[in-house]
């Protein structure tokens, strides 16, 4: 029962990124999108084929292994799924890790002119919103379940405060505070699926992870290259924009680094969007072939 609400609650805290403004952009980069959404198909394909062979997981857990991002909501679906989440975790955190040494790489090619603290202070909410969010929520929520939507306390609630902010009807931002204990949460449950591992199986997990990184890093690169020759963009902040890393992370860099944070929070945004929609799918027809 915490599971879930905290579930829920994560699900309106991502659905914060859906509004007018996401979709009013969508038309300015809409090849760079395009390139995003191929980057992510290739990715999981090719990455989930290593993961197989060479890690032995199984077709599922090697999809969500693959995916190139958005960490808490694969959670959440390798949970519904019944997959194994120590093997999911274990390759994402360690994507994590290697995240954190792009700031160096670009602090040693990239001049940085200005550096921008940004700092959001959440006042005045109306809690008669969040009453409306959770309420709706759980009906989608519930509804979802009914005609077997895959992870229906994630997609219900994306659903439904992407609906109710696009229409205006109701909007809440989540403190930090809050996030972080939800967070918390979430991964001491993560934490408790390595009760029955062994160091050996948690360091192969974390090598073959550490491969599938560069190789989504690779393939991150040729998707920025190709990206550069269609729109006119510094090319670290392309590469920025298709780094299998988390929304939050990336974002910190690009705001530190003056990068076009709004262009490269924008592709993460879509990509975890383009992930909950593919990942489902690519499920799915995994299921008709089994």
């Amino acid at each position: 029962l915490v599971l879930s609400s905290i579930l829920i609650l994560l699900g309106l805290y991502i659905g914060n990124y859906i509004d007018k403004n996401l979709f009013s952009q969508i038309h300015q980069w809409a090849w760079t999108s395009l390139i995003m959404l191929i980057y992510i198909i290739i990715s999981v394909i090719i990455v989930s084929k290593y993961l197989q062979i060479f890690s032995k997981y199984d077709r599922k857990t090697s999809i969500f292994s693959a995916a190139p991002g958005a960490l808490g909501p694969l959670m959440i679906l390798a949970e519904d799924e019944k997959t194994d989440l120590s093997q999911v975790a274990t390759s994402h955190l360690i994507r994590l890790i290697i995240i954190t040494v792009f700031p160096f790489i670009v602090n040693s090619f990239y001049e940085v002119e200005s550096i921008k603290v940004a700092e959001e202070v959440l006042k005045n909410q109306n809690y008669f919103h969040l009453i409306i969010l959770i309420i709706f929520s759980i009906i989608l929520i519930y509804f979802f379940d009914k005609i077997k939507i895959p992870a229906a306390l994630l997609s219900g609630t994306l659903f439904a405060s992407g609906f109710l902010q696009i229409t205006e009807i109701a909007t809440f931002q989540f403190s930090s505070n809050i996030i972080d204990y939800c967070l918390l949460i979430l991964g001491a449950s993560v934490g408790c699926r390595f009760a029955n591992k062994t160091f050996g199986e948690i360091g192969r997990n974390a090598l073959h992870s550490f491969v599938a990184t560069l190789l989504l890093v690779l393939l991150g690169f040729i998707a920025a290259f190709v990206a550069g020759l269609i729109i006119d963009k510094n090319f670290f902040t392309l590469l920025l924009s298709y780094c299998p890393g988390g929304i939050y992370e990336v974002a910190v860099i690009a705001i530190f680094f003056d990068l076009d944070p709004e262009f490269v929070s924008f592709h993460h945004i879509i990509r975890l969007l383009m992930i909950l929609f593919i990942v489902p799918i690519m499920l799915k027809i995994i299921g008709k072939k089994t």
